[in-house]
């Protein structure tokens, strides 16, 4: 099996399973017990929490909070920065975020906050002057994802986040990095100091799921979201999870001792399989293309095919990949960063994304450069838009976007 499914999860690395497994048998004590021993393993879990400040250039260990995941994460974010700041109502976020920020924002539209939602170009990126004029006396938040989990595309968190501080300090930001977080550098202390929070989850960098994060900023209005005993200072109630803060730590540790080398070896590979698809299969385009992008990310557009089909027939070769659809999830509906990205219908239920780790090899995108042509061309073979006979685009075909080559 061939696995390029990394923005969905990541395998463990065995390196993380081997840091965690002491706190499954002998060190399994409650650190909130008051015995040495539990008292021991508290001390491993503030070891694993300077690890991680030190990797992400927070200025103090109390700035990093441990939570399951980024959803609960970004949750707690918005629901802590509401009951902190209750007379600002307004909102910035854009329409291509991972549900965990847009169901939120929806749901506190039906609570009666305002939200914006800042639309971007065909390469996904945001414009910044629809930016600049959404920002408001009463703005509370800005939520703006660091990497998109669909196509890769990488927002300027250094950029905006300044731009809100200048237009006014009281304006707290917020990004959501599950995506990028030992992918890209998160200087917090750096070029990044005027980000307020940032959310990233475990399992997207070789850690189990399970176990996220949350960077709370020194000084920044948050409430507790979690209500519970006393637990990571008072800011997240319920007795943590040992092993995996420390696996969380490993992985961090095991990303920063191979950044340079993943980083490089991901992006060729990402290349190479890009390059090699664009030049045997007519009719497709790189959605995100133009843009910065993570190293590791390449989303697809196949014109005339159905993403359910695309990865039925990966299935059947043995390779592991996700559609830019939501069709397989049971709905008719496209997925919604396509959908504000203004890629082309034909294309946009054709999308798929393969997504690379440390761990992907040279062989296996040999593979899909191999194979991935011949699906292509059997679904294409069954598509209404197709014509079989002439091997290309029906003639008659009245959508705008169709017949172009890539």
């Amino acid at each position: 099996m061939i696995y390029l499914d990394n923005n969905a999860t990541t395998a463990v690395a065995p390196e993380v399973r081997d840091a965690m497994m002491p706190y499954f048998n002998e060190l399994y004590y409650n650190p909130s017990s008051a015995y040495l021993i539990a008292t021991e393993v508290a001390g491993h879990i503030e070891k694993a929490r300077k690890t991680i400040a030190r990797h992400l250039g927070a200025t103090h260990p109390r700035e990093i909070l441990f939570t399951s995941c980024a959803t609960e994460s970004n949750n707690h974010v918005f629901a802590g920065v509401i009951k902190a700041n209750p007379n600002r109502r307004h909102i910035i976020t854009t329409a291509v975020e991972h549900p965990a920020v847009l169901e939120v924002c929806k749901d506190l539209e039906r609570s009666g906050y305002e939200v914006t939602y800042l639309g971007v170009d065909r390469n996904g990126r945001l414009g910044m002057k629809e930016y600049v004029q959404a920002l408001r006396a009463d703005t509370l938040l800005v939520s703006i994802m660091h990497a998109n989990n669909e196509t890769g595309v990488v927002f300027p968190i250094d950029r905006l986040s300044r731009i809100a501080k200048e237009t006014d300090p009281n304006i707290l930001f917020h990004t959501d990095a599950t995506q990028s977080v030992t992918k890209l550098p998160i200087p917090l202390s750096g070029n990044m100091r005027y980000v307020d929070f940032v959310s990233f989850s475990g399992h997207k960098f070789h850690a189990p799921k399970g176990i996220g994060g949350l960077y709370v900023r020194r000084g920044m209005p948050c409430r507790v979201f979690l209500i519970g005993g006393h637990q990571e200072g008072g800011r997240r109630g319920g007795t943590e999870n040992v092993p995996y803060i420390v696996g969380l730590a490993r992985a961090f540790d095991l990303a920063a001792e191979t950044h340079a080398e993943d980083h490089a070896k991901m992006e060729r590979l990402r290349d190479k399989l890009q390059n090699g698809i664009v030049q045997r299969i007519p009719y497709i385009e790189i959605n995100g293309g133009g843009a910065e992008r993570m190293p590791n990310t390449l989303n697809v557009a196949c014109h005339y095919v159905e993403g359910e089909g695309i990865l039925f027939q990966l299935n059947d070769i043995g390779v592991c990949a996700s559609s830019g659809s939501a069709c397989t999830s049971g709905s008719l509906e496209p997925s919604h960063v396509l959908t504000a990205m203004h890629v082309p219908f034909t294309a946009m239920h054709g999308s798929v994304r393969f997504s690379l780790s440390r761990y992907t090899t040279e062989a296996e995108i040999d593979f899909v450069i191999e194979k991935f042509p011949g699906v292509i061309e059997k679904l294409r073979q069954l598509s209404p838009y197709w014509d079989q006979n002439a091997n290309a685009p029906r003639a008659d075909n009245k959508i705008m976007g169709i017949g172009k080559k890539a």
